[in-house]
């Protein structure tokens, strides 16, 4: 994962080379050549994905691209957002992206959980059905929205089997659950958030230079005070990707650049709006 960004562009490695630096261990390495079970777990996931992330973004800044009129990221992407918007430092984003996985890591081995992904189900039906598999001992809800026909819940295992069926019943395309045991954006994970905001209360935080999009509200961040509820309440608060898009959509933007390995948001994007323009970026000295 971003081999060739590395190898091609210094601006890009640059960034490696400073998050190596700062986090004492060979990430560029991990996200090089892996092993892909150590490049996966959480704690390295999240700041392997931030780091390729903003080491795109620098690539795209030295090639002249324009400032986008808005930013947006998907969870962990939404501190990747902020911090190429300049709400963040990279060293402060780094910091903070690092202990969000240590923290989420451990919430889930403290409180495990499940998470699902359900097909062809609009959100007011997902929603009731959590309402109804969850009980005073045992809570799911949605994680996150993503696109039309593609929900996640998340939360403790017996209310998310129990979704899983009543979602099966009322005909879902499709109901998978995810090979994961963090319950993530759900209330599992209130002692990592208790935690992260009192690791976003230290950190230094200044108005971006373009409005980014909340995860939570699916409204435009703008005032560090509006950033710091943001993340708080981000861990334990689904993920309103549908909203966030069609806000967008609402103000007139018609292009999304997806800043990133992968383009699963493109794939949303076509779910939500198939006129929409969608450029991906690649990760060769062309970008």
């Amino acid at each position: 994962m971003g081999l060739e960004l590395y190898q091609n562009t210094p601006e890009a490695r640059a960034v490696f080379d400073q998050a190596d630096k700062q986090l004492g261990f060979a990430l560029s390495v991990l996200c090089f050549e892996g092993p892909e079970e150590t490049l996966t777990d959480t704690v390295n996931q999240q700041p392997a994905l931030f780091v390729t992330s903003l080491a795109m973004w620098q690539r795209m800044q030295a090639q002249g691209w324009e400032m986008p009129a808005y930013m947006a990221g998907h969870s962990l992407g939404e501190l990747s957002a902020l911090t190429a918007a300049g709400a963040l430092s990279f060293s402060d984003g780094l910091s903070l992206v690092r202990q969000r996985g240590e923290l989420m890591k451990a919430a889930g081995e403290r409180e495990p959980g499940a998470m699902a992904a359900i097909l062809a189900l609009d959100i007011p039906t997902v929603k009731a059905i959590c309402e109804q598999a969850s009980d005073e001992n045992s809570s799911v809800q949605v994680a996150n929205d993503n696109c039309p026909g593609q929900v996640v819940i998340s939360g403790d295992e017996t209310a998310l089997t129990r979704a899983m069926t009543l979602a099966e019943e009322a005909k879902a395309r499709k109901v998978v659950k995810l090979p994961i045991t963090i319950a993530a954006h759900s209330r599992l994970m209130a002692s990592a958030a208790e935690a992260f905001a009192q690791a976003v209360d230290a950190t230094p935080i200044q108005a971006p230079s373009v409005p980014v999009i909340a995860n939570v509200t699916a409204q435009p961040l703008t005032t560090p005070d509006q950033i710091r509820g943001e993340l708080k309440a981000q861990l334990t608060s689904g993920v309103a990707w549908t909203d966030s898009m069609n806000y967008l959509l609402a103000q007139g933007v018609d292009t999304f650049v997806e800043v990133g390995p992968g383009d699963t948001l493109l794939s949303f994007m076509k779910r939500i709006d198939r006129k929409a323009s969608r450029v991906k970026l690649t990760f060769g000295e062309n970008l």
